[in-house]
């Protein structure tokens, strides 16, 4: 279907799917689901980063009988959770490699016997220098990975850099850090195994990827996949942080199931699940960049460098994301990103929205304001001369065929925050007052998919299948979690089948009963499953027409009349669709070059900030986001995706600060990992420029992570035209002001 053409369904701002479950308390969460004779499960974890077991015993104060008791020595198949590399134990066996890393699980009947005998378990270590930062890895004195410290590298080049130098009228040069951040989820990580000989293991709990879980578990169990079923249960958010991490928890419940032929529970508390799990990248981002004397880019030369934690997970890919949005929106015909994710000490990293785009566009951004600055011209004129437009190429030289609309968002983004008229009242106003006030901006684009031949790899199938009681439901493994899936591919269904929203019902993700979809990740929902749904509509109205004689144009009444003259003669009334690459689409990962993206969203982001000169503290007081997102499908969610995503984004820059003690996260608790609430939040005034992408679901692309890309550059840009000093890390919290402003006014004396 033409994504341009008037549409019932899409675009209408129907009733979340899950909404009246939820409001009435009749969703089921994990922690809801009770049985007789359920254990609780628990883990007795590392206390040192880096070491040798030497022992575990158990003190004989405890009648351990009670209890189940699994080691490593336990695990059926590998003890390896199964993910890009499979290098991560599921259970530590001789060596540790972080604090809080698994080593031994308990279950019993009685949750609190199970939690008071962990401190019982006494395990020996013989302690080992531990790596713990990017610059101690690097420095490769103590090799904690094989081979070396690097998970993962990448080198992206376009043209040649090292002859731009010479020519350049003008050469700057920049370091940028961002820090670690919680996702901080509503609902902490929870699973219930259970074990039976002759079916094998079923394992229901909060996730963002079944199939990923199933992996792991087909691993670890050595059962095959016919004796492995894994199913979501409502989820009580992600951000990433279930995208990984569930592969592991279910791991160790089936484990414990398996051994004491009882159904498990493992349900992590805050403090658990907040140190034990992973984080979003700290990165090291340094930038030389070059210009004529118009300001236009020559060169652009970036080493990139992130903490990978002590087992890769999923650094790889979050490099390669970080790698691919380095540059910026912007045209430059010389181009090198050296880039790494090093092996340290640290509980491991994983998937965090954005995925490792927050931390180089931050860097990117934050430059750019930094050149302006050294050639004295206007910051928004720099980006405006250098934006990428249709046409032109990317760091990948990959052609921007689609409309590049950054101009147009710009102009916006301008009038809508006064943002000329603002910068000069400010800078008339802070001369005799202690409270600062500034405005800055943000350009960024965000591509929506899995990265280069990522989707094709994938092969994602989605089906559409009508019930004999007449309903539609849709079959994908995509999970709800919070963001409206459910909501937007219920919404497509219905306008592709002709049929009302009420008509579509979703299946509960389960592994035996839905297509692996891929998995909810990389703003890919919306865009390429919604795109398999809308196909897999229009695939069974073809079957319907062809074989059960429904017309071209038909009430509801005769589409379910139709769809039971083909069941008479098929048996059942489905329809699937597979994933189908957008033509012109060619990746090469040996040379990281081509098409990194089939579609990009686009954006310009501006943040007015205040900066008290005594308390020190910097706060948001105005937000204007304006996106190219391809096309809204549902005009209340959407908006809600990008309020949500700046929220945390302003946390991410001003609040939240993941403090780490020898390996350990010492403030895991909510009392002391500070992140905004509602009343810290500013007016945020979102505005949509629509373009629909011909190969998205009803012309949508990616949403979800956008809107955690902007604020840090924009509030840090802010900041710095209120206070004259540099920004150059994040979180950037009241001592951080205080030593940046102090620091300045020292060296001005």
């Amino acid at each position: 279907m033409n994504p341009k053409q008037e549409t019932r369904v899409v675009g209408a701002s129907v009733l979340r799917k899950e909404g009246l479950a939820k409001l009435t308390g009749r969703a089921c969460y994990v922690d809801d689901i009770a049985a007789d004779g359920m254990l609780h499960g628990f883990t007795v974890r590392s206390t040192i980063p880096r070491g040798l077991i030497r022992s575990i015993t158990f003190d004989p104060a405890i009648d351990w009988s009670e209890f189940t008791i699994v080691t490593a020595a336990d695990v059926p198949g590998e003890n390896r959770i199964q993910l890009i590399i499979a290098d991560q134990p599921c259970l530590a066996e001789d060596q540790v490699s972080h604090c809080e890393e698994p080593i031994v699980l308990l279950a019993h009947a009685d949750r609190q016997k199970a939690r008071a005998a962990m401190d019982a378990v006494k395990i020996k270590y013989e302690p080992l220098p531990a790596v713990l930062s990017i610059e101690e890895s690097e420095q490769q004195e103590t090799i904690i990975w094989d081979g070396g410290n690097i998970l993962k590298k990448f080198l992206l080049e376009k043209g040649d850099v090292d002859s731009a130098w010479a020519g350049a009228a003008h050469i700057v040069e920049g370091e940028y850090r961002a820090g670690a951040q919680e996702h901080l989820y509503i609902e902490p990580n929870g699973v219930i195994a259970e074990w039976s000989d002759e079916t094998g293991i079923t394992v229901r709990g909060s996730m963002q990827c079944p199939y990923y879980v199933l992996k792991s578990l087909k691993g670890v169990m050595g059962l095959p996949e016919e004796k492995i079923r894994v199913a979501q249960t409502e989820t009580g958010g992600a951000f990433g942080g279930k995208e990984d991490y569930p592969s592991m928890l279910a791991c160790h419940a089936a484990l414990l199931a398996k051994k004491s032929g009882c159904k498990v529970r493992m349900i992590y508390d805050r403090a658990e699940d907040m140190a034990a799990t992973t984080k979003r990248h700290p990165a090291r981002v340094r930038h030389k960049t070059a210009l004529d004397s118009d300001g236009k880019l020559l060169a652009i030369e970036i080493t990139l460098d992130i903490d990978g934690g002590a087992y890769s997970t999923l650094s790889s890919t979050v490099l390669s994301r970080a790698t691919l949005h380095s540059t910026g929106p912007y045209k430059c015909p010389n181009i090198r990103v050296r880039s790494r994710a090093w092996a340290t000490n640290q509980v491991p990293y994983g998937a965090f929205r954005g995925f490792g785009a927050p931390q180089v566009i931050f860097a990117m951004e934050r430059q750019m304001d930094e050149i302006a600055a050294a050639l004295g011209i206007d910051p928004v004129e720099l980006r405006r001369k250098n934006f990428l437009h249709a046409g032109d190429t990317n760091a990948t030289e990959q052609l921007m065929r689609e409309p590049v609309p950054m101009d147009e968002l710009l102009d916006r983004a301008l009038t809508e925050s006064d943002f000329y008229a603002k910068r000069k009242q400010f800078a008339r106003e802070n001369a005799t007052s202690d409270v600062k006030r500034g405005i800055g901006l943000a350009a960024f684009y965000h591509g929506a998919g899995f990265t280069g031949s990522g989707e094709v790899f994938l092969n994602s199938l989605a089906g559409i299948v009508v019930t004999p009681e007449g309903r539609v439901q849709l079959l994908v493994s995509n999970t709800e979690f919070g963001q409206g899936s459910n909501t937007i591919l219920a919404q497509i269904a219905a306008e592709a089948l002709g049929l009302e929203y009420g008509d579509v019902t979703i299946a509960m993700p389960d592994t035996t009963t839905v297509p692996n979809s891929g998995p909810t990740v990389a703003s890919r929902t919306s865009m390429v499953v919604g795109r398999l749904v809308e196909r897999a509509g229009g695939q069974l109205l073809t079957k319907l027409r062809e074989e059960a004689s429904l017309g071209e144009r038909y009430t509801r009444k005769d589409f379910f009349a139709a769809c039971e003259r083909y069941r008479a003669k098929h048996g059942k009334v489905q329809a699937e669709a597979r994933y189908e690459a957008p033509p012109g689409i060619f990746w090469d990962d040996a040379k990281y070059h081509g098409e990194a993206y089939g579609a990009y969203s686009w954006a310009i982001y501006v943040a007015q900030v205040a900066v008290d000169r005594v308390t020190y503290t910097a706060e948001v007081e105005e937000f204007w986001a304006v996106q190219e997102v391809g096309r809204v499908l549902h005009p209340v969610l959407a908006p809600g995706q990008i309020e949500g995503g700046v929220a945390q984004g302003i946390g991410y820059t001003l609040y939240e600060k993941v403090l780490n003690e020898s390996g350990r996260m010492a403030n895991n608790q909510m009392t002391n990992y500070i992140v905004p609430t509602a009343e810290d939040m500013p007016p945020i005034h979102v505005t949509f420029h629509e373009l629909p992408f011909a190969y998205g679901g009803y012309g949508a692309k990616g949403i979800g992570e956008l809107p955690h890309d902007g604020p840090p550059p924009a509030i840090g840009n802010a900041i710095r035209n209120a206070i004259g000093v540099p920004v150059n890390f994040v979180p950037l919290l009241p001592e951080d002001l205080m030593t940046l402003i102090d620091t300045r006014e020292e060296a001005t004396v």
